[in-house]
């Protein structure tokens, strides 16, 4: 699991006027809470930032380490990033501390493996999800959880209760959940569907047309 190094340092106060101007000198305004601490208000170097989230999606787990104020480290995880929908440019950013003794709820990345035999044979494949639920420690959190789908034909599907994860993992999502699958072509279904239709008909004699006109 990837760990950067971020640099953040105490700000006093707080306020729409006061985020302004942190963000045209280049900081993003910050906070910082905990289970065991209390909330402290920070800025971080906005530069800084973009760099680690780089070809990164979800789970940025960060040192943090606060300046200025008595210095101090924190290992934290960004909890939630809000971006201007127009600019892209940082708004705020909350740092959650990690407790390495306390189980941590999260979202890990599906990464899919292989292809399906079921597409040679002219099926579509579905990803149905591409994340799972789980509960650890820290130590054990996998960076993501590969599966395979290359035995899937049309018809199969994966399930949650497929995967194999690692000891003191626990995943919180239904086991009975679909996570991929491989099913018959749009084109097949919609044929067999007005086969089965037809089929479903009832022909009526010349006698009986002639009775119902």
């Amino acid at each position: 699991m990837e760990i950067s190094e971020l640099k953040a340092s105490h700000r006093k106060s707080s306020g729409k006027g006061v985020s302004r101007r942190l963000r045209r000198e280049g900081m993003t305004p910050a906070v910082f809470y905990g289970p065991k601490s209390e909330p402290v208000l920070l800025a971080v170097n906005s530069t800084d930032l973009k760099k680690i989230l780089k070809g990164k999606e979800e789970n940025i787990f960060i040192n943090l380490q606060i300046v200025n104020g008595g210095n101090m480290e924190k290992f934290t995880l960004i909890k939630e990033l809000q971006i201007d929908p127009v600019s892209r440019r940082f708004l705020h950013v909350d740092f959650c501390e990690i407790d390495m003794e306390r189980a941590i709820t999260l979202d890990v990345p599906i990464h899919f493996k292989g292809q399906a035999i079921g597409i040679d044979n002219g099926g579509e494949l579905h990803h149905i999800k591409r994340e799972i639920k789980v509960s650890c420690l820290f130590t054990v959190l996998p960076e993501f959880v590969e599966v395979d789908i290359s035995g899937l034909d049309i018809g199969d599907s994966v399930k949650v209760q497929d995967i194999k994860l690692p000891d003191g993992v626990n995943v919180l999502d239904p086991q009975d959940m679909i996570i991929a699958s491989v099913a018959a072509p749009k084109a097949v279904v919609k044929a067999e569907a007005v086969e089965e239709e037809q089929e479903g008909e009832v022909v009526e004699t010349p006698e009986e047309e002639e009775k119902g006109k």
